[in-house]
């Protein structure tokens, strides 16, 4: 299991967002369900996001777009490609975000 490979810290998702296209947010809730069981069944801490404070964290604007989120998290991640899925780089959006939170929290 990856969690067990990797043993993360902690781990981050974005807060559903539910759009018009009822078939996609079923499929995003089904694996965003998995993410939160396999966190808590293994002990690690989960945090939520709303994509409003993704997008805020990566760019400084929370209405950014897509490219400009994914134009970001390639410089702050000092990389010349990003993987071809936007769940990918969403979900390395979400960890970014977590990462500044982080930050935040010990400086208080």
């Amino acid at each position: 299991m990856l969690i067990d490979k990797y043993k993360p810290d902690a781990i981050s998702v974005e807060e559903l967002f539910f759009n018009n296209n009822a078939k996609t947010a079923i499929n995003v809730a089904q694996a965003r369900g998995v993410v939160l069981i396999v966190g808590c069944k293994n002990n690690v801490p989960t945090f939520e996001y709303t994509p409003l404070q993704i997008k805020q964290a990566v760019t400084g604007y929370g209405r950014a777009d897509k490219i400009q989120v994914q134009k970001m998290v390639k410089t702050i991640l000092n990389v010349e490609n990003l993987p071809k899925l936007d769940d990918t780089t969403d979900s390395m959006a979400a960890a970014i975000c977590h990462a500044h939170s982080c930050k935040f929290s010990e400086k208080l």
